[in-house]
Parts: structure tokens; C-alpha cells; sequence
């Protein structure tokens, strides 16, 4: 059946759904399990003021810095919650918290790079312009792997 299941998480509870089935299902078969949370970098987008242009060369990196540490940690604290479960349950666990603008393309990288052979994700079901204009990060990674990919909803 399947060695390595990735199971991508925001700590949300409908990603929560698909965590505990990866586990469940880790479990039974004696799979591997591997949590990825992508820590997303902060984004500065100026406050639109009257007609007033911003100089980007205001823009502190120490702030943005601080933004993305606090990012990082709470997605490194996402995955520990997942990898302690797992230990408690037997599961073997690695975790990854990549920074970056694009989940998909984490998520896909972690497919090949760990070896994965099954995918368990959440999808938060977009519908209309907000599907348009956002996208879904499982449609993504759904059109650019080949692994089978189970959505949880």
C-alpha cells in the first residue's frame, strides 16, 4: 500500500481532518508520515493614503524579519503537535516548515524530495471569484503531481 503519506497542514480544523486520517491510516498500514506547514513570509502592503506615494526604501527589514520568525514558529509548532501525536501513536514522522510564497510548489517539492507516495490534504472549497482570483493551493498541487491525493472538505 502506501510508505509515505505527506500530509500538508495550516493548523486549521479542516486540515486537522486530513491530519488525523494520515495518522489513522499511517497507523495501520506502518507508513511513514511526513507534516508539512508552509510558513508564508510576511507580505508589506502599504496603507493607501489619499493619493500619497510610499517609498519602498521605508520599508524596515528588521520588521519583516521579525514577521517571518513568528511565521516560522507557528508553522514549526503546527507540525511538532502532528509529530508529537505520531510518536505517541508509534508513527514514524519527519516535518518540514519551508518559508515561501507558493505552498503549492513546497508541497510538490516535498512530494519527490521526501518520496512520497500519497498525499492527504485539506481543501477550504472556494467557490466563485474567490477560486478565480485566489486559486486553490490543492487544485495546484492536484495538476502538478502524480501521486494519489486524497481531499478531506
Amino acid at each position: 500500500m502506501f510508505t509515505k503519506i505527506l500530509v500538508p497542514t495550516d493548523g486549521s480544523p479542516l486540515s486537522e481532518k486530513a491530519v488525523t486520517a494520515a495518522l489513522d491510516l499511517a497507523g495501520q498500514v506502518g507508513a511513514t508520515l511526513v507534516v508539512i506547514s508552509v510558513a508564508e513570509p510576511y507580505r508589506f502592503i502599504p496603507p493607501a493614503a489619499g493619493g500619497l506615494m510610499y517609498d519602498p526604501n521605508l520599508y524596515d527589514d528588521e520588521l519583516r524579519q521579525r514577521f517571518d520568525e513568528q511565521s516560522l514558529q507557528h508553522a514549526q509548532d503546527i507540525v511538532k503537535k502532528v509529530a508529537d501525536v505520531a510518536q505517541s501513536r508509534g508513527i514514524t514522522c519527519e516535518a518540514t516548515t519551508p518559508l515561501s510564497l507558493s505552498p503549492h510548489e513546497e508541497i510538490v517539492e516535498a512530494i519527490d524530495r521526501f518520496g512520497c507516495d500519497a498525499v492527504f490534504m485539506a481543501s477550504h472549497g472556494r467557490k466563485g471569484l474567490n477560486k478565480l482570483f485566489l486559486g486553490s493551493e490543492t487544485q495546484k498541487v492536484l495538476s502538478h503531481t502524480d501521486v494519489p491525493v486524497m481531499v478531506f472538505r
